[in-house]
């Protein structure tokens, strides 16, 4: 089942559940993929799919970021929720110590050896952890390494 169908379904059964907050998430993610399907003129792959999902995830972080350091409590309850409902249809996110293991290999595999590599091996990494480890994350310790 695709990404948009599970969305729809969804949707059903929290509108049925007068579930207001996932009611309007929901529709908004709908909404991002149905732009992106416009945008691209054809059909979205799961992949595409998901990448509209982490979008939308990554905005709700710096939104709340935004909102931690304005102060702003009732604006970060909300981001906070919609990110809660967002994460529940991305993959599963993998352990650091997973992370570490799979740059490992790649800088194994590449033969990478300074930071002249950095763009070659992010590049690889994250291809591979594409929604299952946060960028910066990835990002920090291929830098370590690198070093």
């Amino acid at each position: 089942m695709s990404i948009f169908s599970q969305l729809s379904n969804d949707l059903k059964t929290a509108m049925k559940a007068h579930d207001k907050m996932r009611v309007n998430t929901l529709r908004l993610l709908i909404s991002q993929i149905k732009t992106t399907k416009i945008d691209t003129g054809e059909d979205l792959t799961t992949e595409q799919e998901l990448t509209v999902l982490l979008t939308a995830a990554k905005r709700r972080k710096e939104a709340i970021q935004a909102y931690e350091s304005g102060n702003r409590q009732d604006l970060l309850e909300i981001e906070s929720q919609e990110l809660e409902i967002i994460n529940e249809y991305l993959p599963k996110q993998i352990s650091d110590g997973d992370v570490e293991k799979e740059i490992n290999e790649i800088i194994e595999a590449t033969g990478a050896s300074s930071m002249k590599d950095l763009g070659t091996v992010m590049a690889e990494a994250m291809q591979r952890l594409k929604g299952k480890a946060d960028g910066k994350k990835v990002q920090t310790i291929v830098r370590s390494r690198l070093a």
